[in-house]
């Protein structure tokens, strides 16, 4: 079997036929003329054939030539690629969420981190709901609402399941929550001032009230929660995020009604050359979300 021609002398002649000339290629390679003209002899004395014709006013590729070129172009390509994603292995994955998932996210992420310091993941959170790559630099991102079908590759977390939770110590309180009027005797905390999720799991529970007693209004879910688990009111939470607060007892259900909104938590990034860490977290998060004993 005869011996491969060196990658370097292979170098020299790609740079040396996208010019056409040595000297032009000398100044490429930071090296000179005649050095680049003895690697591309060494080249041909190698294969047996001429890659070159030499002319007066300057190069031109011969036959051989013009079929070793694009071989040669794909062979650079390859180790260039290779190169951006190998090293794309160690490189930060930029994440971003919003504040209401945090709950269940950032756990997810510690564990993801513990399994693979080697992709390190950077969180960044935020209120609004949504994600527009072409003018935010981040790998991934969950989203809030309907399915996104704007050519993202997607992973669906879970749904939004709306229920009541509250602090264990206000159960056991001078107020039972043994029936759903009994909220009437409690304060309301919501994570939103248009107060659409209390409504939407009371007509749905078929209360005989509206939520218009005590209430107290917070700008994200993640406030309402920690108010909720202080034992200050009732609020109305996703049970999909808040698994690890009902199995700790932070948090509580006093009653076993879940609503379906049709909105869901979805992981998404742009569909094209997603680095192989990015698609083993991806698809590790859909994985935790699937199992996680809600």
């Amino acid at each position: 079997m005869k011996r491969l021609p060196p990658l370097p002398a292979l170098y020299t002649f790609l740079v040396t036929a996208q010019h056409c000339n040595f000297t032009r290629a000398g100044q490429q390679l930071h090296i000179t003329q005649g050095a680049v003209s003895r690697q591309i002899g060494a080249l041909e004395a190698h294969l047996g054939y001429a890659l070159f014709q030499r002319q007066a006013r300057g190069l031109s590729l011969t036959r051989e030539g013009q079929d070793w070129l694009p071989r040669v172009q794909q062979v650079f390509a390859l180790v260039e690629q290779g190169v951006r994603e190998v090293g794309g292995h160690r490189a930060t994955l930029q994440l971003k969420a919003p504040t209401c998932v945090m709950r269940w996210l950032l756990p997810r992420l510690m564990e993801w981190q513990a399994l693979r310091p080697d992709v390190p993941v950077e969180l960044t959170t935020t209120v609004q709901h949504g994600v527009d790559f072409r003018r935010e630099g981040f790998d991934a991102a969950v989203v809030y609402g309907s399915l996104p079908n704007h050519g993202l590759q997607v992973r669906k977390l879970f749904d939004e399941q709306l229920t009541p939770v509250c602090a264990p110590s206000l159960l056991e309180g001078a107020l039972p929550l043994a029936q759903i009027d009994d909220l009437m005797r409690h304060m309301l905390l919501h994570p939103s001032r248009d107060e659409h999720d209390w409504r939407l799991w009371l007509q749905a529970a078929g209360a005989t009230f509206a939520a218009q007693g005590p209430k107290q209004h917070f700008e994200t879910l993640d406030m309402a929660m920690a108010m909720a688990s202080q034992g200050t009111g009732v609020a109305i939470g996703d049970w999909s995020l808040i698994g690890d607060d009902l199995h700790g007892g932070r948090l509580c259900m006093p009653f076993g009604l879940k609503v379906t909104t049709g909105k869901g938590y979805y992981l998404v990034s742009q569909a094209k050359h997603l680095p192989a860490g990015l698609v083993e977290l991806m698809d590790w998060l859909q994985a935790r979300a699937n199992r996680d004993p809600l």
